[in-house]
């Protein structure tokens, strides 16, 4: 389930921060920092570039804050700038030229969060296997993974996003579902499954 469903920040909160008021803005950036990155880490698998989106997108929240109009959840106004900002790197040439240096073991780890803990133990365990297979994944692949199948994009949606069409995205989920089972019925401890050679 998205990590944005929930997120309440009242309508007065808005406007204050529409306004330029600190405490307002501090708010806004307590109730969406976790989400945001989080949303972030699972769409980019580099740390310190995921660090860096992180940190744009909260400058243009705030700074585009008042051209939300209250139509729609905040939290999705919010996502949907988190979104843009991942996808625009994705798709740029820094982005392209890095590809070989993905392949360590940064996207396996168990993620971090912003206070510094890591997720609880239990949940890390249950979801590892998953993680590894869903970091295996080309990067755009995984992106309409998560888009679609946690924070609910259809695949219309996530074609325009893309740049793309609803096939498009029709098609990079099936194969990715296909992919990931494949990973996750491999007996524990096989090899076959090399994480260079995909494009991360």
């Amino acid at each position: 389930m998205s990590h944005f469903q929930g997120i309440e920040v009242a309508a007065e909160v808005v406007r204050a921060a529409q306004a330029g008021e600190p405490r307002a803005h501090e708010a806004i950036y307590r109730a969406c920092q976790r989400p945001i990155y989080t949303l972030i880490r699972r769409l980019v698998v580099r740390a310190a570039i995921a660090d860096e989106l992180f940190q744009e997108t909260f400058i243009e929240v705030l700074r585009n804050i008042g051209a939300y109009t209250g139509e729609g959840a905040f939290g999705g106004w919010v996502r949907s700038i988190a979104v843009s900002k991942c996808l625009m790197y994705l798709r740029s040439p820094w982005h392209r030229s890095l590809l070989y240096l993905d392949n360590d073991d940064e996207s396996t780890a168990p993620m971090v969060l912003l206070d510094g803990a890591s997720l609880p133990e239990a949940q890390a365990s249950a979801s590892a296997d998953v993680e590894r297979a869903l970091a295996t994944l080309p990067a755009l692949t995984r992106s309409v993974v998560w888009l679609h199948d946690v924070e609910g994009y259809t695949h219309a949606e996530i074609g325009r996003l893309l740049g793309r069409t609803a096939s498009f995205s029709k098609s990079q989920l099936a194969r990715a579902h296909a992919r990931m089972r494949e990973l996750l019925e491999q007996p524990a401890g096989s090899t076959s499954c090399t994480h260079a050679s995909s494009t991360c």
